[in-house]
């Protein structure tokens, strides 16, 4: 791994026991200081991707190169935080467990924002309430790599936005490489600028977005071969052809092109992921 690479998979696959293959051959490189959404459906294995990532669980086959503990930070799905400490004995749990590291004002910032009586029990707290502590420790950890699972899916949309500025604040301002898994693709496009995209336990896309976008045309027209490019879905309605290309030097052609959005890329890959081998996009 690179010095200016923070996470990177080889050929990682995790199984689980009675359950089959969660992920299979992953391979992909992220670049320090880059935040990146990890997409997919429900089931795609994106959670286990964190989870290994995290250090919480151990591959079945290949290699996952992260920081150490100390330096990452991970959010899960389900916001595990013990139910009976208060508000304000979490972030003191926090400061503890991370000597040398904690920023107190991080955290508190999160919390007052809320706003969130500092002296409530966290069995007291709805669910959004609990991602909005959550969040806080893992910013107070002042962490190289920021793991975080479906962290807005509690969140109300006010809470969403306000949440997601604070996290691209902190990415900038400390050169933090965050990780946000979502299927929902609303919550991360313009704050993102990584992708990958899991499917079936496999990534079927990544990169920076701008390039992956760059890559691909939406071409229009009528039907006609699409060769030397690499067609990545294509429709055909009465003599009228639109196809999604990963394009091979220029288009030549009577073509009508433009560049696809993020969710027109994002849909295609599924889909033809998904397509029956042999069978039209």
């Amino acid at each position: 791994m690179t010095t200016d690479t923070v996470l990177e998979a080889r050929g990682l696959g995790k199984r689980y026991r009675g359950r089959g293959w969660a992920l299979k051959d992953c391979s992909f490189r992220l670049p320090a200081g880059r935040v990146c959404a990890v997409v997919g459906p429900n089931g795609a294995g994106k959670s286990t991707l964190l989870a290994l990532a995290a250090g919480l669980l151990k591959p079945t086959e290949g290699t996952l190169h992260g920081p150490a503990r100390e330096k990452l930070a991970y959010v899960a799905q389900d916001k595990p935080l013990h139910p009976q400490l208060t508000v304000a004995d979490t972030l003191a749990m926090g400061r503890e467990l991370n000597p040398g590291r904690w920023d107190a004002a991080a955290a508190e910032r999160i919390v007052a924002a809320g706003p969130l009586d500092t002296g409530a029990r966290v069995r007291t707290l709805s669910g959004g309430q609990r991602t909005r502590v959550a969040l806080a420790l893992a910013l107070g950890k002042r962490s190289e790599l920021l793991l975080l699972d479906e962290p807005m899916a509690d969140l109300d949309p006010l809470a969403r936005h306000e949440l997601m500025g604070a996290l691209m604040a902190e990415a900038a301002e400390h050169g933090t490489t965050v990780v946000m898994s979502s299927h929902v693709l609303s919550e991360l496009e313009g704050a993102c600028d990584h992708l990958v995209l899991v499917d079936g336990g496999r990534v079927r896309l990544d990169g920076p977005i701008d390039d992956l976008l760059a890559a691909h045309t939406v071409l229009r027209g009528p039907v006609a071969g699409l060769a030397p490019h690499t067609v990545v879905e294509a429709r055909t309605t009465g003599r009228q052809l639109t196809a999604l290309v990963r394009h091979e030097g220029r288009i030549e052609g009577a073509w009508e092109t433009s560049q696809p959005t993020l969710e027109e890329l994002l849909l295609a890959h599924l889909r033809a992921a998904r397509a029956p081998e042999g069978a039209p996009a």
